[in-house]
Parts: structure tokens; C-alpha cells; sequence
């Protein structure tokens, strides 16, 4: 049997069913083909359950560290509850399916269950765990299959000692001693969420720095806040050898260190998920590392056939997704228009890290003439107060025509924070206009304007800029 609809959505996540709910309301007929459960890889395997579990490491984190500070005392020791948390994080995870399974009610979005394959442009046959194929047809497609975490050759497949974080939010136990390859977002979240339930982590990464790809002084923040938290971080760093024993696993790394561990997990980056597509049969083309080229529109080199968040390699994140979904929608149904929209990073650390824009690393490479202005956290009122004075806010200007270029924060709710710069940042703010806003005090955002405003030689709560006269330097 064979169903027409005006457009056909492959993958549910939160490219794929914020997508689906835009068309729907746009007036098209919608079918959305998800072979797992609704939302992806962000709701079921990465953001949402992680949340759950790293808002409890920072609860213990508190009781531990802060409350003494804050003349709190507990009597008794500090414990916890693995599978109590493992369970509010599963019931949080029922409770988002069924939201978007009735928002997909609401809006008359078909779900058709099983694994989708092309056999030709605008036409798809889905593969369900039971009962025949089925054929889906329409002159729109937007491909939303997402990513899945990368993997190493040749080293153990079972779970319970080298894993990655499909797994790893689902843990039914924690390790003694957990070695995280991968200083990135996946491993410096879960390296914050392991350490206060006691466990012992250490942190690989091949690369000069933390968080690499954010701008540099946020991962070096980051590591100094890890090392006095007694996490070990070892950057610039390859694991060279692994081997499996009685006690666990033993790790040979590059800097001449061998570190046995009881788990690994593996945080390395993600691959893109279309090798079953049958991407050939419509005639998709695919870049050397799979990921779906696509124009500023979303759309691949197929007519009508676009592509939208992970799968399409410009930017692994569940907002982006959401947003390329929202254009690719419109400009399938002929109401769009290109995107171009700063996306903001979020590390959900604690303290937290938000970025948007260019970073310095950037600017020197592109030969951007800029002013930095920073702030640090611990000159604020309410961070002294609160007790949160860990971090800094950065800010990028054109030092020509005044832009505004990229904001980084390390520090309590950045990932909050970082929504008013990404919202300046649209805008294409001058920063003589964003150090006029006023800010509510006492607030951790405060620092916002403190650092655009040091980044035009105008902050009043640092000392003062030292300036060298050309006078005095012609003299």
C-alpha cells in the first residue's frame, strides 16, 4: 500500500518533529518515520536524560562543598540513590514522548514506525518490526536521522567496560574508577556528573585543550575548575594502547602514564546516521564522512529533498536542529527565506559554559582586528553572595565598526545567560548599544554588560585600562 503526503519527515528527534509541527501548521499533510522512540537521540540518549542526571551531581556537589559555606549543616552523611535517579530521569523521558506523540495528535502528523529507506526521489519505503513494508510518496522530503556516537576500533564492544553515552545515561551501576576519552562537550558533562556520586575520573584528550572548537579560555577555565575538583585531566594526550584484565582495564597513554580503570567511556565525536538510507537510489549526495551536504535554504542537491540538524555536519546541536527544521519546512512549503542565525553553544558543567559567535582563535585566523572585554564572575554582588564566583564573561568587538562578535561565559546559569547574547548577537548589535542596556542587579548577567563595556575602555568596576599616548611614545 502506497501513501501520498505533501511532505515526508525521516526521523523524529528534535529536528524532525519540530520540523513536522511547523509543516502541519503551514496546512500540509505531514508523515513523520521514526524507527526508535519519538525525539531522538536528544530526548532519549543525550540532552534531557543527561539534565536529569547532572542535576543531581551538582546537588551532591552542593551538600559536599557549598553547604558548609553557606552554614548549612547535615547531619549524617551525604547519600544518594542511583536507581531513584535513574527513575525520575525515565519518567521525565515517558513524560516528552507522550508530549510530542499528542502535539503530533494535536496537529494530524501521521507516524509511521520502522526504518525508512529511499527507492527513488519523493518515494520511501518504510520497514516495520512486523507486517509488510510500507510505501511512502511526496514531492518534499526533510532527512532528520541524526547522529550516533563514534566508536574505536578494535577495543572491547562490551558495554560494562568500554561504553558511550547512549549507554552511559542508562547506567544501572557506577564504576569505581572512570576514564572518559574525549575532553569535549559529552566528556567534561560527564565527567562533572561522575565525580561528585565519589566516582574516580579521569579525562583523555588528544587535543591542546578542553572543549576544543570553544573558545580557548573557556576550556582552560574548565580544566583548572576539574583539577581542583580533583578530576585529572590529561590534554594533548592519546590513549596508545588498551588491554582487559582481572581488575578491569589498563590504558597506555601517550604521555607515558598508565592508568587502570574499571569503565571507559568513549567521547570522541559522532558519525552521521545514512548508510541505510539508500541515499544512491535518490540520487543524495553524501560528503567523504557522510554527512548530507545542504545550501542555506537546507535543501541537498536534490530538488524538494532537504536535510536538516546532525546529519547535515554544520552544527551537531538539538536548537540547531530545531531551527534548521523550522526552515527547512517553510522553504519546502514555499514560505521560507536562507538561514542565517548564530547558534549559541551550551556545556551543562557546573559551573556552566555558554558561547556564541566568533571566538579569538577565530578572529586571529580570519585576521579580524577586535577588543576584548572581560569580566570575572567574582567581582559581582550577587556571585559573591551566592556563592558562585567561579568564571568569567568574554566579549568580542570589531574593533573598526563597533559589532558585536562573539560572547563566551564560564560560569552559574551561562547556558540562561548566553540567550541574551545570541539574541544581540542576531540583531548585530553595536557594542556601544549593548553597554547602554541596563541589567537587572543584583544578577550573574551583570557581567554582560560589565565586559562590553571594559571592551570599549568604558567598565567602571576594574581597574583602569592603562593608556600609552602617541605623544608620549613619539617623544
Amino acid at each position: 500500500m502506497s501513501h501520498k503526503h505533501d511532505l515526508i519527515i525521516i526521523g523524529a528527534g528534535p529536528g524532525g518533529y519540530v520540523a513536522a509541527l511547523r509543516a502541519a501548521q503551514l496546512g500540509a499533510r505531514v508523515a513523520v518515520v521514526e524507527k526508535g522512540h519519538l525525539g531522538g537521540t536528544c530526548l532519549n540518549r543525550g540532552c534531557i536524560p543527561s539534565k536529569a542526571l547532572l542535576t543531581a551531581a551538582e546537588l551532591m556537589h552542593s551538600f559536599k562543598h557549598a553547604a558548609p559555606n553557606w552554614g548549612i549543616t547535615c547531619t549524617g552523611e551525604v547519600a544518594y540513590d542511583w536507581p531513584r535517579i535513574q527513575k525520575h530521569k525515565d519518567r521525565v523521558l515517558r513524560q516528552n514522548r507522550a508530549g510530542i506523540r499528542n502535539l503530533f495528535k494535536g496537529r494530524k502528523v501521521e507516524v509511521v514506525e520502522g526504518a525508512a529507506a529511499f527507492e527513488g526521489p519523493g518515494r520511501i519505503k518504510v520497514t516495520g518490526k512486523a507486517g509488510k513494508p510500507v510505501q511512502l510518496t511526496a514531492d518534499r522530503i526533510i532527512l532528520a536521522t541524526g547522529t550516533e556516537p563514534s566508536r574505536i576500533a578494535g577495543w572491547p564492544d562490551d558495554p560494562r567496560l568500554v561504553c558511550t553515552s547512549d549507554e552511559a545515561v542508562h547506567w544501572a551501576d557506577l564504576p569505581r574508577r572512570l576514564m572518559i576519552v574525549g575532553g569535549g562537550v559529552i566528556g567534561c558533562e560527564f565527567a562533572c556528573m561522575m565525580q561528585p556520586f565519589g566516582v574516580d575520573v579521569t579525562v583523555v584528550e588528544m587535543l591542546p585543550a578542553l572543549l576544543p572548537g570553544l573558545d580557548a579560555e573557556l576550556g582552560a577555565g574548565l580544566e583548572k575548575i576539574f583539577k581542583q575538583r580533583g578530576i585529572a585531566c590529561h590534554t594533548d594526550v592519546k590513549v596508545e594502547d588498551l588491554a582487559t584484565g582481572s581488575a578491569g582495564l589498563t590504558a597506555k597513554l601517550s604521555n607515558g602514564k598508565r592508568i587502570e580503570v574499571d569503565r571507559i567511556l568513549v567521547a570522541t565525536g559522532r558519525r552521521p546516521n545514512t548508510a541505510d538510507l539508500g541515499l544512491d537510489a535518490a540520487g543524495i549526495k553524501t560528503n567523504g564522512k557522510g554527512f548530507i551536504p545542504v545550501d542555506e535554504t537546507m535543501r541537498t542537491n536534490i530538488e524538494g529533498h532537504y536535510c536538516i540538524g546532525d546529519v547535515n555536519g554544520q552544527c551537531l546541536l538539538a536548537h540547531a536542529a530545531s531551527a534548521h527544521g523550522i526552515a527547512a519546512a517553510e522553504n519546502a512549503l514555499g514560505e521560507g527565506r536562507p538561514f542565517d542565525k548564530p547558534i549559541p553553544s551550551a556545556v551543562y558543567t557546573f559551573p556552566e559554559i555558554g558561547a556564541v559567535g566568533m571566538t579569538e582563535q577565530e578572529a586571529d585566523q580570519r585576521g579580524v582586528p577586535v577588543s576584548i572585554g572581560r569580566f570575572p564572575l567574582s567581582h559581582l554582588g550577587k556571585a559573591m553572595a551566592s556563592q558562585h564566583t567561579d568564571g568569567f564573561v568574554k566579549v568580542l568587538r570589531h574593533r573598526e565598526s563597533d559589532e558585536l562578535l562573539g560572547v563566551h561565559v564560564l560560569g552559574h546559569n551561562a547556558t540562561e545567560i548566553i540567550a541574551v547574547a545570541g539574541a544581540l548577537l542576531h540583531q548585530k548589535v553595536k557594542l556601544h548599544e549593548m553597554a547602554e542596556i541596563v541589567f537587572a542587579h543584583p544578577t550573574i548577567s551583570e557581567a554582560v554588560k560589565e565586559a562590553a563595556e571594559d571592551a570599549i575602555g568604558l567598565g567602571l568596576h576594574l581597574p583602569p585600562r592603562k593608556v600609552i599616548r602617541a605623544e608620549a611614545m613619539m617623544a
